[in-house]
């Protein structure tokens, strides 16, 4: 019962707080954020009550399950844009987007934070800089999503984005490995070749093959379906199966073989959506139905910001020095390298902006950090704060931008509402 009402009282308040924000124009992400701040640990759980909020972290991280299932839809969704023929036209410029943008904010971060260490190095050690300019990469691929389908945005700042998050969670993912490796290492006292090299590169690798076998099975037997119904139910039945899969872990010798659920369920979505011809249909029913869960993602996402991150004075001076700096990394990296590419000034000009957002695979990141031991937690805490203010304002920046670049319209009259129109004129 405690467990039902919970989720009740989260999708209520959700859907209730985006209400509230639709008049200030602001994207439903936001409203689902602070609805799960506001019956989160920190406000509405305070009073303690089981199923009445979320009463405290781990309450909250029980309901993690939902939040890896939401992540596996929101891959597939993904994936589900990389159609070869749109590929050809900007994949080479989305890949060289993706790879120069995330390298540059790691590069910024480090330099920021470097001086920042040589002034508090007791505060911020040396392999805390190192691990956070690679956190820097990672891109919010949900809210970025969210706010595309919300406002139905489409144009070519939004064709090149979409892929440009995904391969951001590769290069991430890459760069993470590398340098924590090297942080580990610091800490420590020796260098582990295999955890810096090898084992990011295998991750990467079979998760992709996964991923590939998994879309190709997909695309196999929902063959044998063709009611719309039981095509949808076989697709959402995949996207359950292939977060299942990620969660396998292998240890063969000094080499750890694990999987990447966003690289799986990306590649999956991006395999079934160049072999099947109603993709396109399929992909819209599903966002119809993953529309609760996606409801319960941000909220529960909302519920996790910590605020006992605002205690420590040196936390909140990294934490907006981090911010700041990988904010310059992200704008200038996309617009130096989108003139690279010769990508129109719209995309040069407005790009960056939309790869602000931060949320998931930052925390997940900052989560393996925890095996620092004391660098961990200011890491972690560090990455909390920025996540905190990076999905509050993210997406509303991320919307701004596409509004400015002309890709977000008025949404079309429906017939219902053009036939009461017609009904008024009439009427008059």
């Amino acid at each position: 019962m405690q467990v039902l009402l919970s989720l009740s009282i989260a999708m209520l308040a959700g859907l209730m707080m985006s209400r509230l924000t639709k008049r200030f124009n602001l994207p439903a992400v936001t409203a689902y954020l602070v609805a799960g701040i506001l019956i989160g640990p920190y406000c509405l759980g305070r009073l303690g009550v089981e199923g009445l909020g979320f009463i405290s972290t781990e309450n909250v991280e029980s309901f993690s399950l939902i939040s890896k299932v939401a992540l596996g839809f929101i891959a597939f969704s993904m994936g589900s844009e990389f159609h070869l023929e749109e590929l050809k036209k900007t994949g080479r410029q989305a890949t060289v987007i993706a790879i120069f943008q995330a390298l540059v904010a790691t590069i910024f971060v480090d330099l920021a934070l470097f001086g920042l260490h040589l002034l508090i190095p007791e505060k911020l050690p040396l392999s805390c800089v190192i691990t956070l300019g690679a956190i820097a990469t990672a891109t919010a691929p949900a809210a970025t999503l969210m706010v595309v389908k919300q406002y139905k945005a489409e144009g070519p700042l939004t064709k090149i984005l979409l892929p440009i998050v995904a391969l951001d969670d590769v290069v991430g993912l890459i760069v993470f490995a590398i340098s924590f490796g090297i942080a580990k290492a610091l800490e420590l006292g020796h260098v582990d070749l295999v955890s810096v090299l090898v084992n990011p590169i295998i991750e990467v690798v079979v998760s992709l093959l996964l991923g590939s076998i998994i879309g190709f099975l997909f695309h196999f037997t929902e063959q044998f379906f063709h009611s719309r119904s039981k095509r949808m139910t076989i697709s959402v039945t995949y996207v359950f199966l292939a977060v299942a899969l990620s969660m396998l872990h292998f240890e063969i010798g000094p080499v750890t073989i694990g999987f990447s659920s966003l690289l799986v369920c990306m590649m999956m979505g991006t395999i079934f959506c160049n072999l099947c011809d109603f993709a396109d249909e399929l992909m819209d029913r599903m966002d119809r139905w993953t529309g609760p869960i996606m409801v319960l993602f941000f909220v529960i996402s909302g519920a996790e910001l910590q605020f006992s991150v605002f205690a420590d004075w040196a936390i909140i001076l990294v934490g907006v020095v981090y911010i700041i700096a990988r904010s310059a990394g992200k704008i200038m990296g996309a617009d130096m390298s989108a003139k690279f590419m010769k990508c129109s000034p719209t995309i040069q000009k407005y790009l960056g902006i939309t790869l602000l957002p931060q949320a998931g695979v930052c925390l997940g990141m900052s989560l393996t950090a925890m095996s620092l031991g004391a660098p961990g937690v200011i890491i972690r805490n560090i990455s909390l704060f920025a996540v905190l203010i990076y999905e509050l304002v993210g997406p509303l920046l991320t919307r701004i931008a596409l509004e400015k670049a002309g890709e977000i319209t008025e949404k079309p009259i429906t017939a219902r509402e053009q036939a009461k129109l017609d009904a008024a004129k009439k009427a008059q």
